[in-house]
């Protein structure tokens, strides 16, 4: 099933990374280091590099994290993202250091987002503005109350007040605990937005999604769902674990929905009696072995029964055959017969290096 067109939206620059129109849905996380704490934060900062961030966003509360994470900035290349609450003066001095801050509108009184928008106008900065169900303000649960049709209002109402003002070098969030509350929010908002002709990029989130296999089910619904809909600029999954741990999780969501293709997609069956081979060894040999291969789908199945039609649209696929033996196909043709299971990553590595 071809997947559906992205939702088209502007370019916002945040350092040297651009978000929205045509580019790659982007990957960010946040530290879970203490921001006054600079070698740590610098540390966790490279390992998410490494592991593909492409943004990260770090907890600014006083005017004594703006100065260590301006020191920190110092000592890395990716774009850093200040986190700021309920506090103007310390959102002001961010923006002097950092590529994008980052705020809830309601934790600001009116005449304080007025000298933020001033400042971030000066400074050519964005911010990223947004609503969590859990942040919504007083007036704003009274005048809106607090289900999704509530965050999608209290969102364009902000929208509304940013661009009468007449900054719109905005990157949007509405996020939730509640998967199936945040992707109706984003729903809501997106149909309210393309009615005032709003095109600013969406960054997605399940917030406090939890951890293990729990945070993990909730990421991927919430975000997947919005990706398949087309709807998504930048994601960041929320784990109670190491940022490094987000990043790859949302690599793996973007590849899943076909939304970025960064690694080997692999299909494999779960197997049944039929199966006359160790399938959950070869498969786990075979993704050990061959994951970094970009663009490359390798599929393992059990029997004749599925295996050719199920990997039909594989570059390479094993199928179980003879007692203890597989049969490799590459593009739907037959190309070795009868490879004892125990050699076939050996082979399946021959064909790779051949074509690859």
């Amino acid at each position: 099933m071809p997947e559906m067109q992205r939702r088209k939206t502007r370019i916002i620059k945040v350092g040297n990374v651009e978000i929205g129109g045509a580019n790659p849905v982007r990957v960010q996380t946040m530290l879970n280091t203490d921001t006054l704490d600079i070698n740590a934060s610098v540390r966790q900062i490279r390992a998410c590099v490494s592991a593909g961030a492409e943004l990260v966003r770090l907890a600014v509360p006083s005017l004594q994290h703006v100065a260590a994470f301006a020191e920190i900035k110092k000592k890395v290349q990716v774009p850093l993202i200040a986190d700021v609450h309920f506090n103007a003066e310390v959102a002001i001095e961010s923006l002097r250091v950092a590529d994008k801050v980052r705020i809830n509108p309601g934790n600001f009184p009116k005449a304080e987002l007025e000298s933020l928008i001033k400042a971030a106008k000066q400074l050519n900065k964005p911010l990223r503005i947004g609503v969590n169900h859990g942040s919504l303000s007083k007036d704003q649960i009274e005048k809106f109350g607090e289900d999704a049709t509530a965050m999608a209002a209290a969102t364009i109402e902000y929208l509304n007040f940013f661009r009468e003002r007449e900054f719109e070098d905005l990157i949007v969030a509405i996020k939730a605990s509640d998967p199936l509350m945040m992707i109706e929010a984003n729903r809501l908002l997106v149909r309210e937005m393309d009615k005032a002709k709003m095109d600013y990029p969406l960054h997605l989130g399940v917030t406090e999604a939890g951890s293990g296999e729990e945070g993990r089910i909730k990421s991927e619904l919430g975000i997947g769902t919005l990706l398949m809909e087309g709807i998504g600029d930048t994601i960041r999954v929320s784990l109670t674990e190491d940022p490094v741990c987000e990043v790859e999780l949302a690599y793996s969501l973007l590849q899943v929905v076909k939304r970025r293709i960064s690694k080997t997609e692999f299909v494999s069956c779960p197997g049944c009696s039929r199966t006359l081979f160790h399938i959950e060894k070869l498969t786990q040999e075979i993704k050990e072995k061959f994951s970094n291969l970009k663009g490359v789908k390798i599929a393992i199945m059990g029997c004749v029964v599925n295996g050719l039609g199920e990997a039909r649209d594989a570059d390479f696929a094993l199928v179980g055959g003879k007692d203890g033996m597989v049969n490799l196909y590459q593009k739907g043709k037959l190309a070795k017969k009868d490879i004892p299971a125990e050699n076939a990553a050996r082979e399946l590595g021959k064909y790779l290096r051949t074509n690859n």
